[in-house]
């Protein structure tokens, strides 16, 4: 089978995958999450011509001028409205948010007026119209005020809690099952035998579902047992999960065991072996209503598929059928040799120079199981298949990370 190039292989996993289903969720667990539906202003904010200072509520003409006197009649608290009518030579004590009385049209604020007994003086006269906040200033009822697709944040659920809505609908998250698969991998933590490793990949990959907004089944590590494998595949395809991501075992040696249990359960094989490093032996399919990825064993390999491939299928399941907004251009910073017929990845400290520019420097080793340089990068260089060898200062395409 031939290396499949990047963007056929992208292609065929994100076809015929349609949005999540919509779910009502309180405002409280809202954050971060991804609204299905325009949601409206249920109420007028402020429901009333509202004090936007503490003061005194007066109509502009009776306090037009240095020295007038007026007489406080009565007092309005927030949450709290004057009752009356203010008539000419009448002020009411005011506070911030209260609804202004019937026959006031301005706020003299506190520091402008001097109170004795149940008379103000004015010190300085206010505008027409001084502090007051009117009706609907903010929003008006049966406006649309947050946009189906947002990606919500705090802001927002302020903004929709002033809209007196106590949930909203949102896209329900995509469910991804992880299976790291191997032998020799210990949980982190564990005290691994000789020939053993620490698994890494299951964690990684989970914090990037996560920050994509999807949720997380852990299904463990499997052991290189076909029986045990296919049992935790079908825990996964029992709890219809949206995506089952599993971690090595997909390439074609002895012990690599997934693509087999994965056929045997009925899989549906879309792609295997893409023209990508890191990365090559990446698969693809469908069990069911699953999406299934097999992501290589090496941990760098397996976090840069992620990116490139986990990431917009998450993407694509809450909606989101925008282009990839993170690749950029940056000045190399380090020669690079002619490049084959697979697109490479290659990680970079990423700097900015004097003016401003990134500037992108690859590391000199890019072993695809060190992960301690991914977590020192700042992007990935792109080179794509057959590229030219390029000098130091040469513009190259980066996905910034």
């Amino acid at each position: 089978m031939s290396l499949m190039p990047i963007a056929d292989a992208l292609a065929l996993l994100l076809q015929d995958v349609d949005r999540r289903d919509t779910e009502m969720v309180p405002l409280e667990k809202a954050n971060h999450r991804i609204l299905a539906q325009d949601v409206t202003a249920s109420r007028t904010q402020p429901p009333f011509a509202a004090s936007a200072m503490d003061g005194y509520a007066v109509r502009a003409e009776d306090a037009a001028h240095a020295g007038a006197e007026l007489k406080v009649i009565g007092e309005a608290p927030a949450g709290h409205s004057f009752k009356g009518f203010v008539s000419k030579g009448e002020a009411v004590r005011i506070f911030t948010g209260a609804p202004v009385p019937d026959g006031c049209d301005s706020i003299l604020i506190q520091e402008n007026a001097h109170r004795s007994e149940d008379s103000i003086s004015v010190i300085e006269p206010p505008k027409a119209g001084a502090f007051v906040r009117p009706a609907g200033l903010d929003f008006s009822e049966g406006q649309t005020l947050l946009s189906a697709g947002k990606k919500l944040n705090y802001r927002d659920l302020a903004l929709a809690a002033a809209m007196n809505h106590a949930e909203l609908p949102v896209v329900r998250k995509p469910v991804v099952a992880i299976l790291a698969t191997g032998d020799e991998l210990v949980r982190p933590g564990g005290n691994p035998g000789p020939d053993q490793i620490i698994a890494s990949n299951h964690l990684g990959v989970a914090g990037l579902v996560e920050d994509c907004g999807g949720e997380v089944l852990d299904l463990g590590i499997s052991p290189d047992d076909p029986v045990v494998m296919a049992g935790l595949v079908s825990k996964a395809v029992q709890a219809k999960v949206d995506i089952l991501v599993t971690l090595g075992g997909a390439s074609v040696g002895d012990h690599d065991l997934v693509q087999d249990v994965l056929g045997d359960q009925g899989m549906d094989l879309a792609f295997w072996r893409i023209a990508m490093r890191p990365g090559k032996p990446l698969m693809a399919g469908k069990l069911g209503q699953t999406k299934v990825l097999g992501l290589p064993g090496n941990p760098v390999s397996s976090l840069v598929c992620s990116l490139l491939f986990l990431k917009p299928l998450l993407a694509r399941m809450l909606g989101d059928i925008a282009p990839r907004d993170d690749e950029t251009d940056a000045i190399l910073g380090a020669a690079l040799k002619e490049n084959d017929r697979r697109q490479d990845y290659i990680r970079a400290r990423l700097e900015f120079d004097e003016s401003g520019r990134a500037v992108a420097t690859p590391f000199e080793r890019q072993d695809s199981s060190m992960l301690r340089l991914l977590a020192d990068s700042g992007a990935l260089i792109i080179r794509p298949p057959h590229a030219p060898a390029l000098d130091a200062g040469a513009t190259v395409k980066i996905l910034k990370l």
